[in-house]
Order: C-alpha cells, then structure tokens, then sequence
C-alpha cells in the first residue's frame, strides 16, 4: 500500500544537507494545468516559497514521504516549453540538468498533463521526456475529460511516451495512490531511462525543428485519444462571450470584485473581533500584573498596541487571497486577463504584463520581479514603473481603518470604497503607462498570448493553503518590521519627557480640591481632562511631535496634521506601519478595546484651533494619498536592482509622490467644498 506523509519543512538555508537526506522530484507541466494543486495534496503545509538561486525566478519547494522514502519536491515555473524563449524556461532547463548551484539535479520529474488538452500539453512533455530523466506523467483532470466525453488511453500514451501515464483528479484526489505508486516504482527501478524511437530520433539530431515537434504531439494525439464530434461546450462559449466581452468583461469584474470585498468585511469581522480581545486581554493582564513604568508602557502601547494593531487586519488579507485562490481555481482569472489585456495594449502595457500586475495586488515587490518574463526592455521598464500603483496587500490595513473612519459598521458602502481604491490604482497604472507611453519610454507593446482554462468547481484545500501560506507571510513580517517600528515609534513619542504644562498642574489641583469637598465624579471628569493634556503636551515635545510640526505645514494643505505626518514618515519602512503608529500616539494600547478604541480616539481628535483632524476629507485625501504613494523602501531597492540603475526608482518614487500629494490635495478641497455646501452627507 502506498501511504503519504507530511515532513518536517526543509529550511531555505540548508538545500545540501537536504538534498543528501531525500530523493529530489522535479514537478514540470504547463500553466493551468493543475500543478498547485497537486503540489499541496503531496506536500501540504510543509512547503516554502523561494527564489531560484542566483535568480529572481520562484518555484515552490516541499517535502513528502512516500512508501517511507523522503522525497524534496521542487514545483518548477509553470512553462509550454523548454526552449530559451524567457528567463523561466532557460531556469527550468539548467534545473531539470541539475545546473543550479546548492540544487541537487531532481532523481525523476513527475510530468503533469491536462487531460482536456493533451495534445498543447505534449510539446512541453517530449522536451522534457528528451532529456533522459526517469518521468512519470500524471494526466490531470481526468474527471473534467470524461465529463466531456473525451477519453484518453493511458496505456498506449504511456507506449508513446516511454514512461508510466497515471489518470488523476488532483481537485477530487482520484488516482493519487496509484501516481505514488508508480512514482516509488520509477525511483527504486534501475533500469536506465529509454527513450520512445519517435523521440529518439528528435534527441540524437540536436532537437527538432519546432514544426515537427506539433506535428509529433498531434499525431500521438490522434492515436491516443478520442473526442465527441463538435468537442466545444457551448455553455463554456456562452459564459466566456459575457466574461471576455470589451464592455460586459469589464462589467463582470468590477461586479465579482465588488461581492469579494463585502463578503471579505461580513466575514471578517468575527476573527477580527477575537484577535482584538486576545490582545485587549493580553495587555490587561501584563498592566495590571507588571509594576508601572516605561518597560510595561513599552510592552502594552508599544509592542501590543502597535502590533496588535495591524495583525487585527490578518482577517482581511487571508480572506482576499482565499477568495482570489478560489476564482483562479475556477478559470477565472484568465477571463479578466483576456479582458484587461485589450485595455493594457492600448495605454502601452504589454500583455504579458498581466501576470505582475496581477501579483501587484499582493505585493509590489514579486510584482518587479515577475517582470523578468517580459523580453522586451521597454515593456519591462513600463510595467516595473506602474506595478507599484497597484494595490498591494499591505494597504489594506490603511484602508479598512480609513473606512471604518468614513462609513462604520456599513459593509455594503465600505466595498464600495474599497473597489474605488482598487479602481482608483488601476486607472492611476494605465494612465501613467499611457504617459510614459508616449514620452520617455515610447514603444508598441506585445500582445498576450493566453490558453483559457475549461471551468472547474474551485478547489477549497488549495484556497485554505494559500491563505495559510499569505498569512504566515504577514505574520512574520508583523514580527519583524512592524514590531521594530512599533519599538522605535514608541521610544520617539515617548523621549524626551517634557514636564506637563501649568494647565495641566492647575486642573490637577483643581481635582483634588473638588475631592476634599467630596464631588468625586467632578473631580475624575477634571483629572482625565488633565492627563489628556499632559500626554498631548508630552507627545507633542517628543522626538516624534518635532518630527511631525517640522512638517506640518508641508501637508496642511492635504488636511492633515503633524500626527498623520510622523504616521506617513514612518510608513516607509512598510504602509501598514501608519495603522500602529496612530495606535501609539493616540495613546490607544492594546488593553483599550484595540482598534475601535483607536477609531474613537481618532473621531474625537482635535487640532490646536480646536477643528476635528479626521473629518471625511481628511479620511478621503489620506486614503486617495496611500493609494498613489510609493511609501516602501524595500520596492523601492528591488526596482533599483532589477533596472540596474537609481534613476528608473528614483523617478518612480518623484512621480508617484507629485501624484500622491496633487490627487490628495484635490480631493481634499473638493471633498471640504461639497461637504461645506451640503452637497455630501
């Protein structure tokens, strides 16, 4: 019986020691065809995500067990061929030969075909097949082929192929006992891999010329597999003529990515809720246990109250990427693709583009560096300068508060807002590579070539794994940046101590002689009155204040205020530093009711004229500002690595900032005049 185990993780650090432990299994096939999947029902949780050394390349990297064996599964780039047509490919090629350094050459390559479309398939499985590794081919979505009336002969494909074929569903788990079966045999047998005469004769002749190669997986087709006449679903036809149609596809997808984000905030709420009590608990008992003084104020407002501050978002980012795993399980993605390409080549974007924008939208930095598999410098340079526009995972903290800011416990209006931020970077990346089209980087971008994938039932394991995996990413950042940034933050709004105001002293007094003549509630409502305004005093004379009136009067036009400005500052280490940097000058710890305290405080803020800091044009200019703004070092060092030079980063960084500040101030003194006139509620 063959049986599937779960390993310890293999540590990034130590691929030697690894590699001399466990066989190592190369997965190869073409994109869409299911390769994800497989890799996480083989691997599970046990898995990491890393470059390919001495690259920019990813490929995923886990361990299983089979029949006892430990087996190092590499997942390399999704590709439909082997030739030197994109950084992928040439990698893909130096891995299967064993030509990457502190990477063991794979013991066997476990080959994925889609059983829907073999035939596309086989171009990539005879290049790969050619270079004499032991393989088996797992044929996937063999469920989805029979639903179609497709039927594919396993036995005679394997004849063809010179190696074991295994029909599975890696979405259901049919079949996968029997592909590690077959993958145990292949890896114990000694026998010297053999190949078919028909690619025999294309190895020994140097590789065959591109045409003959369809010509050959076309025939192999034939032989091997039959279709019912007129193969074409026309339910698969009518859904794609609305969800690829110029007006209707974009409709659609403003329309699903609406529905994503109000279930993304009905759901939320409850997880969120419990990681705001964890830490409202947490930091009661450390202030209630600990002796007062500045290492528990550090532990409760500066380490609790500003992490707890943004890991209250988690929630949020592990549902987005859930949803999104879902509607690529789907086909999905490859509609809106297809839809946003027709846009794209229009403002100068290449349609290979879509795929790092794409990946924008978690992070920027995948995103630049995704970017390598477009050959085309000028389209490269494009789309590195616009990615960063997009919206990333990291915004999304800063908005859900600057929502919850503008419209409370409204989850129908806070979607709105959200697709308004999103459409609002979209338009904002289209409309700067239209500019750049047409100015410094003038050019016509390639268009994209895409297979649509068949629709399928999405696979729930997978969506559960790559929120796990989103996750964990945040989390360690939680407890790295933010966590350093929080201690920083804290100790400058914290130094130097100033000695509280004469006011202050005044209403202290004052409080202790209303509880002499016994008017305690009097004297409570006066003494708070006069520790809110110490701490504002204390805060204001701190590292932190001076730092923010320097300047103020830079971004009082925008509406705000020396507080939103060290907020901002400190928000270039990581955008959602901004959420825990208000939480500690607001004074809001982690024992005060976590984020909704933090809200609270920030309603009730004030300016020295005594005017309201956070009013909706406030919110509005600051989230219109934290959509355009580049606010993140680390992209920043990466776009400098990946151009080769500063001066593509640092007019990155310009144009982005001039836009950030000109849109902010805009919607600032719009949204002021509406709401002054009574245009707006």
């Amino acid at each position: 019986m063959t049986t599937i185990g779960l390993d310890v993780l293999q540590a990034p650090s130590e691929p030697k020691r690894a590699a001399s432990q466990s066989l190592t299994i190369a997965l190869v096939g073409n994109p869409n065809c299911g390769k994800t999947t497989l890799f996480n029902i083989l691997t599970g949780l046990r898995a990491h995500t890393a470059n390919i050394s001495g690259t920019t390349v990813e490929q995923r990297v886990g361990k299983a067990t089979i029949d006892g064996q430990a087996v190092q599964l590499i997942d390399l780039p999704g590709m439909y061929s082997l030739s030197d047509d994109s950084p992928e490919q040439k990698i893909a090629r130096r891995a299967l030969l064993g030509e990457i350094e502190d990477q063991p050459k794979p013991r066997a390559v476990l080959l994925l075909l889609d059983a829907t479309n073999i035939q596309r398939n086989l171009l990539l499985a005879g290049q790969v097949i050619e270079l004499g590794l032991p393989t088996v081919v797992a044929m996937n979505m063999c469920d989805l082929a029979q639903r179609s009336g497709i039927e594919i002969d396993t036995e005679a494909l394997g004849a063809e192929l010179g190696c074991p074929v295994v029909a599975i569903s890696a979405r259901t788990g049919e079949g996968i006992p029997e592909l590690c079966n077959a993958l145990t045999q292949r890896l114990s047998s000694d026998e010297s891999h053999v190949l078919p005469k028909a690619l025999s004769a294309c190895a020994s002749c140097g590789g065959c010329p591109f045409r003959a190669r369809f010509d050959w997986a076309e025939q192999v087709d034939k032989r091997c597999a039959t279709r019912p006449m007129g193969d074409h679903d026309p339910r698969t036809e009518a859904a794609d003529r609305v969800l690829t149609h110029p007006v209707l596809g974009v409709v659609s997808f403003l329309g699903i990515m609406f529905v994503l984000f109000a279930m993304i905030f009905s759901v939320a709420d409850y997880p969120s809720s419990a990681i705001e009590w964890a830490f409202s608990s947490l930091a009661g008992f450390a202030t209630n246990t600990l002796p007062p003084g500045d290492l528990t104020n550090l532990l409760v407002d500066g380490i609790l109250g500003g992490v707890g501050g943004v890991l209250v978002f988690l929630p949020q980012i592990c549902l987005l990427f859930f949803f999104l795993s879902l509607l690529e399980d789907t086909g999905y993605l490859a509609r809106a693709a297809v839809v946003t390409d027709q846009l794209m080549r229009r403002v100068g974007l290449p349609g290979s583009a879509f795929v790092p924008l794409l990946s924008a939208h978690a992070c920027a930095i995948p995103a630049i560096m995704a970017s390598r598999i477009i050959e085309n410098r000028r389209d490269r340079l494009v789309t590195i300068m616009v990615a960063p526009l997009l919206t990333c995972s990291a915004r999304l903290p800063v908005y859900t508060m600057l929502t919850a800011l503008l419209v409370p416990s409204q989850p129908i209006k806070a979607a709105l807002i959200f697709v308004g931020a999103y459409s609002l970077g979209i338009a904002s990346a289209l409309l700067v590579a239209l500019l750049l089209n047409r100015s410094i980087l003038k050019g016509k971008a390639n268009p994209l070539l895409i297979e649509l994938p068949s629709y399928k039932p999405p696979n729930l394991r997978n969506a559960v794994l790559t929120m796990i995996d989103r996750g964990r990413v945040f989390l360690m950042k939680a407890g790295t940046v933010i966590l350093l940034v929080s201690i920083v933050l804290w100790a400058a709004a914290t130094y130097p101590k100033s000695a509280p105001p004469r006011e202050a002293v005044a209403m202290q007094q004052q409080a202790e002689q209303l509880e002499t003549a016994g008017q305690n509630q009097e004297a409570a409502q006066l003494r708070t009155q006069a520790q809110n305004l110490a701490a504002t005093y204390s805060l204001s004379h701190s590292l932190a204040g001076r730092l923010g009136h320097t300047i103020e009067p830079m971004i009082e036009p925008l509406g705000f205020d020396w507080r939103i400005g060290v907020g901002i500052v400190s928000s270039f280490a990581a955008r959602e530093v901004i959420v825990s940097t208000l939480s500690i000058i607001h004074g809001v710890g982690a024992g005060n009711d976590g984020d909704e305290m933090l809200y609270e405080s920030m309603r009730h803020s004030v300016k020295g004229n005594g005017q309201p800091i956070y009013t909706p044009a406030t919110c509005l200019s600051l989230l219109v500002f934290f959509v355009l703004a580049m606010q993140c070092l680390p992209t920043s060092i990466v776009a400098r690595r990946e151009t080769g030079t500063w001066k593509w980063p640092a007019l990155q960084f310009a144009y982005m900032t001039v836009l950030a500040y000109s849109a902010a101030w805009v919607t600032f003194q719009v949204a002021s005049q509406l709401l002054a006139t009574g245009a707006v509620g």
